[in-house]
């Protein structure tokens, strides 16, 4: 038992991350369970309501952005690992629990497949209401001009470009820095999803959390697109419909992966586009106004409500693969 319990903490990375990822699997994302990332987001906008002032220059609106992105990166790494060095003097089995949890909440593709599949079921029972419902709790943009295609393509997009930023990069920090380089990542995500954004409020004080997302996801977001391009020649093997062309996924993937405000976004979005034989992005309305964007892939057909399904098992192709990496 000792040699098991000693073999186990020499691998704990591995067993913590294998173990997260199966909890992820089995419970998803409970909303009675209490969430890391739900603790950084209140303490993101209380910091912001409180540094972010409209009559402070552009550069003093940097410098106390810059001060939040300091503040949560460090806590959002540091609190884990001071946790999980205590719980390893305490007791070495607790240490273990405590990690694995730690990379369970970290990852999201059960709630992203399941959030995602909501809007499926919706459009599949012909429920256009309940589907644009169902897609709004996952996406920022306005919902109510979306029509059965639209709000495909919305859910679609957002499985492909959370592939990356739910699973893969998680994935990629807990491997190199275990459940603290994870719980740090979700913190500079967190705050991107919350402060970055380029309109008159957060355009100077978001500045720095934006960068510091592009950087963070540099490498997570190319690796998924190759993992994802990688499980197109597996999937293809399978006679689902929609069919997967890995040979498009690439030509899309060289094609348009940078076609998107983001440097990394487009990366996964495209690889999806390519394999499904879809086309993605375009004009966007958010809060009444068309934000104009770029095609991603070909409109060689409609995009139909089984693309969500696909999208799905395409980001849980790339992640049994990503997750044979890290181990």
């Amino acid at each position: 038992m000792n040699q098991q319990l000693e073999f186990i903490l020499s691998h704990h990375k591995a067993f913590s991350i294998l173990a997260g990822f199966l909890l992820d699997c089995l419970l998803g994302d409970p909303h009675c369970f209490p969430h890391p990332v739900r603790l950084m987001g209140s303490f993101i906008s209380f910091l912001e309501k409180r540094l972010n002032k409209s009559s402070d220059s552009a550069r003093i609106q940097r410098i106390k952005g810059f001060f939040l992105v300091f503040l949560l990166t460090s806590t959002g790494f540091l609190i884990p690992y001071a946790i999980l060095f205590v719980c390893r003097l305490v007791n070495p089995i607790l240490f273990l629990a405590v990690e694995t949890v730690m990379c369970y909440q970290c990852l999201a593709a059960r709630s992203l497949f399941s959030e995602s599949m909501k809007v499926y079921h919706q459009l599949k029972k012909g429920n256009v209401e309940g589907a644009r419902f169902a897609v709004s709790m996952i996406v920022g943009r306005d919902t109510d001009v979306l029509d059965e295609t639209g709000i495909a393509k919305a859910a679609v997009e957002t499985v492909a470009e959370n592939t990356s930023d739910g699973v893969i990069a998680p994935l990629f920090f807990m491997a190199l820095f275990g459940a603290s380089g994870g719980m740090l990542y979700k913190a500079i995500n967190t705050m991107d999803s919350m402060i970055a954004y380029k309109n008159e409020r957060y355009r100077n004080f978001g500045f720095f959390a934006a960068k510091l997302d592009d950087f963070a996801n540099l490498i997570p977001a190319r690796l998924c697109a190759l993992l994802m391009i990688f499980s197109t020649f597996i999937l293809a093997i399978f006679p689902v419909k929609p069919r997967f062309h890995p040979i498009n996924s690439i030509k899309i993937f060289l094609r348009d992966r940078y076609k998107h405000a983001s440097p990394n976004s487009a990366q996964s979005e495209s690889v999806c586009a390519g394999a499904l034989g879809i086309q993605l992005a375009g004009d966007t309305v958010y809060d009444g106004v068309v934000e104009k964007k770029d095609f991603i892939g070909d409109k060689t057909r409609e995009i139909e409500y089984e693309d969500i399904f696909c999208a799905n098992v395409l980001m849980y192709a790339a992640t049994v693969l990503a997750l044979g990496m890290c181990l």
